[in-house]
């Protein structure tokens, strides 16, 4: 189940969760975002090779007798840059700790009954500080650690990256239409590079067509 995306959607969200109770919470809680929902670990995987989503809501007791925490390295083999919340009413500390820990694990865990405010506030800390952000600091660590040059291609992908995460963060969530030579300008590129980076933030499906229409024109 997808909800329709608008200009106004703020991020895509993967829901893990098999209970309709509580994916209504979540709809209602998270308006506004758009939200794909799948019963399984094992739809979920099927959906990341559709759709990258920007967070992850994985309920740890699923469908079909699986358990969440059961997938997470497969989901992070899949999309490791994507921020997972794992949801649980069942997880012990010492179940909770483990799904924090290693290269694998989730970033946040929520206890039930889910706390509005704080699944809320959670998911957006994910967007603003985890996904693309981590893995635009973890880059230049290690640019700055094997003292990659400027104009080694490694730097150029990291730039575009960059600047791509911020232009999402600029134009996500609102209507207004991007000025591409005041763009290009303050990041001191050329148009083409905005209107490739917007190409690609829409073909990703990250921005919705309607907030710059022209796109597949001027590209």
């Amino acid at each position: 189940m997808t909800e329709p995306m608008s200009e106004r959607t703020l991020a895509n969200i993967l829901i893990v969760e098999d209970d309709p109770v509580q994916i209504r919470l979540y709809s209602k809680a998270l308006r506004g975002y758009r939200l794909t929902c799948v019963t399984s670990g094992s739809a979920a995987l099927t959906q990341l090779g559709q759709q990258v989503p920007d967070v992850i809501l994985l309920d740890h007791v699923l469908a079909d007798g699986e358990y969440g925490t059961d997938f997470l390295p497969r989901l992070k083999d899949a999309a490791a840059h994507v921020p997972i919340i794992i949801i649980s009413g069942t997880l012990d500390i010492k179940g909770r700790l483990a799904a924090l820990q290693g290269s694998r694990s989730a970033h946040y865990v929520i206890e039930k009954p889910v706390d509005v405010a704080e699944l809320q506030g959670t998911v957006q800390r994910a967007i603003d500080e985890c996904g693309l952000d981590e893995a635009v600091r973890t880059l230049r660590s290690l640019e700055r650690a094997e003292k990659i040059e400027n104009n080694d291609p490694e730097r150029r992908f990291t730039e575009r990256l960059s600047r791509q995460n911020e232009l999402l963060k600029r134009l996500r969530g609102t209507g207004t239409k991007p000025n591409i030579t005041h763009l290009a300008d303050e990041y001191k590129v050329s148009r083409k590079t905005i209107l490739r980076d917007l190409h690609d933030l829409i073909q990703r499906g990250q921005l919705d067509e309607s907030i710059y229409p022209e796109w597949k024109a001027e590209s």
